[in-house]
């Protein structure tokens, strides 16, 4: 597979600050890449940039072979944009809206109709297409905007938080709409979220940024993979586990942190990849007491993000930058 973007020692700066900085990395066609971070991280300034909106202090960006830069209209006939504040006019329909974008497209009237309708369809709002807008639920507006991204068919699609606000349910509706996109092929996407479990869910590869740089890059079960020692045991023991069972847990060369949860439960960090059943086994038996079950929790991408970051990744105090943003009509 060819890459559809590729970033290579890309820099934004404002003044003093550094807002993304030398960042270097590629998305092959028919991926989706996740770009993680916490707020103020820099993720919304290299969409930004990757979409013609905003001017690299330095190094280069390319959209289906296209320079960011110097190739703008290029560009944007190859991307569509999902930003992370809602964008949906209320007074317009479903139908309505679809066909102004479309317009701006240079599509002809039956041409607009006939994907107007199949994007609606594939979004669940057809039997919505005569309603205004500002009377749909919030997922409602946010799959409207999705078909409205698709409306001129582009190769490669920017979602910048596509799902903060949203209740559980209409995030696993946007989860499912855009695995499907994947699924058919043609359509390389790329996310821009704080969420862990959505970028673990959607995501084939992802970058996590943090400070303006790349501080790792895999597939989320390679990024899983890196943290050493971070496999988590809890234990449930049949009595109530007292301070010298617990001690004695910690002594064990396995162990690197042995935790009581709870009066019967015990959960344990451990050192390495070996397991140390036994060694709880005859402690437990020495004490009078007996594991009644155990079970085994992997890393997670927020034990990733602690790895390489220190810290979680809503610990980081928001900044916000307002740019100038120029017409995508120029």
């Amino acid at each position: 597979m060819m890459p559809a973007v590729v970033v290579e020692h890309l820099t934004k700066k404002f003044g003093d600050f550094i807002a993304d900085d030398d960042l270097t990395f590629s998305v092959l066609e028919g991926e989706i890449f996740g770009i993680l971070g916490p707020n103020g991280a820099g993720k919304s300034t290299l969409i930004r940039m990757l979409n013609t909106l905003l001017k690299p202090t330095s190094g280069r960006a390319l959209v289906m072979g296209h320079d960011v830069a110097s190739h703008t209209a290029q560009v944007r006939r190859e991307i569509g944009v999902i930003p992370q504040a809602n964008t949906v006019d209320g007074d317009l329909t479903a139908l309505e809206s679809l066909d102004l974008y479309a317009r701006f497209y240079g599509m002809g009237r039956k041409e607009r109709k006939e994907r107007a309708r199949e994007l609606l369809e594939a979004v669940g709002l057809w039997e919505w297409r005569d309603k205004p807008a500002g009377t749909y639920s919030g997922g409602m507006r946010r799959r409207l905007e999705i078909a409205r991204g698709l409306i001129h068919r582009p190769r490669v699609f920017f979602l910048d938080e596509p799902t903060t606000g949203l209740d559980p349910q209409s995030r696993r509706v946007i989860w499912e709409l855009l695995e499907t996109l994947r699924a058919q092929g043609g359509l390389t996407i790329l996310i821009c979220t704080h969420y862990m479990d959505e970028a673990d869910r959607l995501c084939d590869r992802l970058a996590i940024i943090d400070h303006g740089k790349i501080v790792a890059l895999g597939s989320p079960a390679e990024l899983k993979e890196t943290v050493p020692g971070q496999d988590r045991l809890t234990v449930q023991f049949v009595r109530e586990v007292d301070d010298e069972l617990l001690g004695e847990l910690k002594r064990l060369p396995e162990i690197r942190e042995a935790v009581r949860e709870a009066s019967h439960t015990v959960r344990v960090v451990l050192a390495s990849d070996a397991m140390p059943l036994e060694g709880i086994m005859e402690i437990s038996r020495a004490r009078g007491n007996k594991v009644k079950s155990t079970s085994l929790v992997e890393p997670t991408l927020d034990d990733v993000f602690i790895h390489y970051t220190g810290r979680g990744i809503r610990d980081e105090a928001t900044e916000e930058y307002h740019y100038a943003i120029p017409s995508l009509m120029r």
